[in-house]
């Protein structure tokens, strides 16, 4: 089993719902500013690169793009928000 840190493992959720929601490092940036944060998207790089943010960095960035909750799973090896389940089109062949 893959063992992950605290900083680790909050890094890899700031990063999963910013990929999930199409936001980049500079959407995030600006989405922080209009709330009286000032962060660049260098600063936000470092941060997320280090993985050593504080909790409070974290739940501003998790506010700003929108997710109001989440989950962790497989015994804190993933972070991510639920799955959500989406209608397949199966294609059946002509016998």
């Amino acid at each position: 089993m893959e063992s992950y840190t605290w900083s680790e493992l909050s890094k890899r959720l700031l990063k999963a719902e910013l990929v999930k929601r199409g936001i980049s490092h500079e959407e995030l940036a600006s989405r922080l500013n209009d709330i009286g944060l000032k962060e660049t998207k260098s600063s936000i790089d470092s941060k997320i690169c280090r993985g050593t943010s504080i909790a409070s960095f974290l739940l501003q960035c998790l506010h700003v793009i929108g997710c109001n909750n989440f989950f962790i799973e497989n015994k804190l090896l993933v972070a991510a928000e639920p799955i959500v389940e989406y209608k397949k089109t199966v294609k059946h062949e002509a016998n």
